[in-house]
C-alpha cells in the first residue's frame, strides 16, 4: 500500500485575516503554522507532503516555507483555479472571487494523490496528538473496503473558538468512536454562556455545548473520496450556486453526505490538544504566545528545523 500523504490546504483567499496568513510569522525564528504542522506531521511518520496553493502564491509560499521543509519530506505542489474541473458550458460568476470550497481544493490534488492521505488546514495548529493518531490509521486503513472507511480528528469545540470573531466548525454526532453525523456551521462564536452557532447572519444564536466534538478539517481519506468529488462537483454547481453565488463545496457537508448515504464510515480521533489559528489579524498575538509557550515547555525546539 502507498505510503500516506499529508495534503495542506493553503489557497485560501485571506479575506478575513487582510493578508497571506498561511506564511505569517509566529515561531521565533521566522516560523509559520505550517512548520509546526509539518513538523508533527514527520515526527508521526508522514514522508511526503502535498501543498495546495494558488499559482500565484507559489514564489512567496517557497520562499516562506517550501524549500525550508523540502530538506524533511518530499515537498509536492498542487494548484486550485477556478477553472480546473468545470462541466462543459459553465462559467465563473463575475461576482465569484473564492475558490470553489475545500471539497474542491482536495479533488486538485488528484494527479498528485496516489494512495491514502490526510488533509489540513495551512493556518490551524492541530498539535502532534492528531498527527500520529491519523497517520497510524492511514497505516492500516483497508482501501478496498466497502463502505469507504475514512478518519478524523476530533477536537473539542471549547478548544478551538477565537476571541476575535465568527468561525467555521464542523459540528459532529458521535457514539462508539465513530461517526453519525456532521453539519459544517460556517457562523459560530464564543459569547458569555458559552458556544454558539447562528444560520442568519447572527441575528439569532442557538447554544452548542463546549465539549462537542468538532471537526477542524482534518480528515483522513482513502483517495476514492476523489472519485466522490468528482462525481458531486457538476451537482452543486448546478443545485447550490444560483441560490448563492459565494457558496462553497466543504468537504464536512461531502462526508455528511456520504453518511446518509451509507457509502462510508469515519473513525473519531479525539485529540484533547488545544487548537490555535489565524482566521483574523488580531489571533496573531494569541498564537504567538501559545506557540512561545510550547517551545519552554519542551514540546518543539527553540528553532524548529535546527
Amino acid at each position: 500500500m502507498a505510503e500516506p500523504t499529508l495534503v495542506v490546504l493553503a489557497a485560501g483567499l485571506s479575506s478575513r485575516y487582510g493578508s497571506l496568513k498561511q506564511i505569517d510569522p509566529v515561531g521565533r525564528h521566522g516560523e509559520i503554522i505550517i512548520d509546526y504542522s509539518i513538523y508533527d506531521a514527520v515526527r508521526a511518520g508522514f514522508k511526503r507532503v502535498v501543498f495546495l496553493i494558488a499559482p500565484w502564491m507559489r514564489t512567496d509560499f517557497e520562499e516562506a516555507i517550501g524549500r525550508r521543509v523540502s530538506r524533511s519530506i518530499e515537498t509536492i505542489y498542487a494548484y486550485q483555479t477556478h477553472d480546473m474541473f468545470l462541466p462543459k458550458g459553465f462559467a465563473v460568476p463575475p461576482e465569484r472571487k473564492k475558490p470553489w470550497g475545500t471539497a474542491h481544493a482536495l479533488l486538485c490534488c488528484r494527479e498528485v494523490l496516489d494512495g491514502p492521505f490526510a488533509m489540513i488546514n495551512a493556518d490551524d495548529y492541530y498539535g502532534p496528538n492528531a498527527f500520529r493518531k491519523v497517520y497510524s490509521e492511514l497505516c492500516s486503513v483497508d482501501s478496498a473496503a466497502r463502505p469507504m472507511r475514512f478518519c478524523m480528528a476530533g477536537y473539542r469545540l471549547g478548544n478551538t473558538l477565537t476571541d476575535s470573531g465568527k468561525v467555521a466548525r464542523g459540528v459532529c454526532v458521535s457514539s462508539g468512536g465513530m461517526l453519525d453525523s456532521i453539519v459544517e456551521r460556517t457562523y459560530v462564536v464564543k459569547t458569555p454562556s458559552g458556544p454558539a452557532y447562528s444560520t442568519d447572519g447572527g441575528k439569532t444564536l442557538v447554544p452548542v455545548p463546549a465539549d462537542s466534538v468538532v471537526s477542524m478539517n482534518f480528515w483522513g481519506f482513502t483517495r476514492d473520496i476523489l472519485d466522490e468529488i468528482d462525481r458531486r462537483f457538476p451537482v452543486f454547481l448546478r443545485e447550490k450556486l444560483p441560490l448563492n453565488a459565494q457558496d462553497e463545496m466543504y468537504v464536512p457537508n461531502l462526508v455528511g453526505d456520504l453518511l446518509r448515504e451509507g457509502l462510508c464510515t469515519v473513525r473519531v480521533l479525539e485529540s484533547e490538544d488545544v487548537w490555535h489559528g489565524m482566521t483574523y489579524r488580531e489571533d496573531k498575538p494569541d498564537v504567538v504566545r501559545a506557540i512561545g509557550a510550547l517551545i519552554d515547555s519542551g514540546l518543539y525546539p527553540e528553532k524548529l528545523w535546527g
